[in-house]
């Protein structure tokens, strides 16, 4: 039974070859095996599949063609940028065609005077403030991962990161996006202006893990570098009481440009690895970084400090100059890849809760945790409700991956169950898809995939990822399916 299942696989991928060889330039597509093992799983590596082929354009046109010929033979697509995804969004299909977009990394125009810049869906994040920081600009969202993670994927996912407290997500900080469809159309969505007329696309494009279209082009606000930055360092005895601190201070009125908390466990790791200042005999502990004019920052962090204290936090510290400032957000930034050094594995949670409900929610964490065996270490956006625990396991042990699994599931539920949502940036991708059937009820999701249908009848886009199946939900025991039957029949193929 395997020669022949071989064989098909390899008659498909040949068609394929034979198809797109005709649209594309010698050396553009990888087919053998050890050119296609790489692009099997994005950073989310529980889930692994090897596509049929790897398609890497370099033009607009290469995308379109593609598509074109994608949909013409009813062939599956995905689109990928870094493959720094958390959630699977990028996991390839394995009778489809992964599309990279790693050839378009090209920043087209930056204008300083309009505070913006055109840029190609695989230039790096970092990269983009990078270019404008001669000018006093920058590129406000910042992904942990910005280092290597694309604008295209940030698009994709609706990124966040530290900053996205004060100055929005990736949504809040794109202006127009140029979008290739399945049937290879070509479209630009949004404007330079502040707004345009008609549907809000452009946010309908944000977090849609590409399954409407592939983004091709981005243009994307820069912001000025303010005046003053300051960074307030807070050691608490306890993570009740650091999650208590979050709500306290912006209910006084004070929003920082980021409010970060991290745990013991997430806090010795990170100061072993990056070296920065971390107190390892605190609990918790937040960084509040205020900006803005001086004045105004020096009277809040005032109001910040007499803030933690009245939340009993243990210590207070300010950044002494820049360099401090910068080491201390490099133990933040750093402390993902810090904490796989604490277990052989750890599977990173991504569910949002209202601030009201921080102190609650780590409680119960810290509950199920001791329950599981399984620690935790708890490093996230605190100032939006956020979360990341990281859920350290060792996969070679047998059954233990799937006891990570059903963990990271009840706390995903519960965040939902408090008024949160099952994700803030990472997205659902394949990691999601069952808790998605307990946050949204059937008219809902026919709804999702009545917009899917607008744009992918044929499901080729990302098939299989973010919006779950009514049939899917029954199975996750979640809901009723009337009938047994969906309006869109072909959204069940892949």
């Amino acid at each position: 039974m395997g020669p022949v299942l071989i064989t098909q696989e390899n008659q498909l991928r040949q068609q394929c070859v034979d198809g797109l060889s005709a649209l594309l330039p010698e050396g553009l597509m990888l087919s053998s095996e050890e050119e296609l093992k790489p692009y099997e799983s994005d950073g989310l590596t529980a889930f692994r599949k090897t596509p049929l082929l790897v398609v890497l354009p370099e033009t607009i046109e290469q995308v379109s063609a593609v598509l074109k010929w994608a949909k013409a033979n009813e062939v599956p697509v995905v689109a990928r940028g870094a493959g720094t995804g958390l959630s699977g969004g990028a996991l390839p299909h394995e009778q489809g065609i992964l599309l990279g977009m790693a050839k378009f990394t090209r920043i087209l125009e930056l204008n300083p005077e309009h505070g913006y810049a055109r840029v190609q869906p695989g230039v790096r994040n970092l990269a983009i403030s990078d270019a404008a920081r001669p000018y006093g600009l920058y590129y406000a969202p910042d992904p942990s991962s910005q280092i290597a993670c694309t604008i295209g994927g940030n698009v994709a996912e609706n990124s966040g990161g530290v900053h996205c407290l004060k100055y929005g997500l990736t949504v809040h900080n794109v202006l127009e996006i140029t979008v290739v469809t399945i049937d290879g159309e070509i479209l630009t969505i949004g404007s330079g202006a502040q707004d345009s007329a008609g549907y809000d696309l452009l946010a309908l494009m944000h977090g849609s893990e590409g399954m409407l279209a592939v983004t091709v082009e981005v243009l994307v606000k820069l912001l000025p570098e303010p005046p003053c930055t300051r960074l307030l360092m807070a050691s608490f005895a306890s993570v009740e009481d650091a999650g208590n601190a979050v709500g306290a201070v912006i209910a006084e009125g004070i929003i920082p440009a980021g409010l970060e908390l991290m745990d013991s466990p997430a806090i010795v790791a990170a100061e072993a690895f990056a070296q920065c200042g971390y107190p390892t005999d605190a609990a918790a502990l937040l960084l509040c970084e205020l900006d803005g004019l001086e004045e105004e920052v020096v009277e809040q962090i005032e109001k910040a400090s007499s803030v933690f204290t009245r939340c009993n936090a243990t210590k207070l510290h300010i950044a002494a100059d820049e360099h401090e400032r910068l080491l201390l957000w490099k133990g933040r930034k750093s402390a993902f890849p810090a904490v796989g050094r604490l277990a052989p594995d750890y599977y990173c949670i991504d569910g949002t809760i209202p601030r009201s409900q921080l102190s609650h929610v780590l409680k119960q964490m810290s509950i199920w945790s001791d329950e599981y065996k399984l620690p935790i270490a708890n490093v996230f956006h605190a100032g939006d409700g956020n979360l990341h625990p990281l859920i350290l396991f060792d996969s070679n042990i047998p059954g233990e991956l799937q006891r990570t699994e059903e963990l990271g599931s009840k706390i995903l539920l519960l965040c939902v169950e408090v008024g949160g949502t099952v994700t803030g940036e990472h997205g659902v991708g394949v990691e999601k898809i069952g808790e998605m059937c307990v946050q949204f009820d059937q008219n809902a999701l026919l709804q999702f995939h009545a917009v899917k249908a607008a744009f992918d009848p044929q499901t080729l886009l990302n098939p299989g990822k973010a919006v779950p199946t009514l049939q899917r939900c029954a199975e996750f025991g979640a809901m009723h399916v009337h009938h047994g039957e969906l309006p869109f029949p072909e959204l069940e193929r892949f």
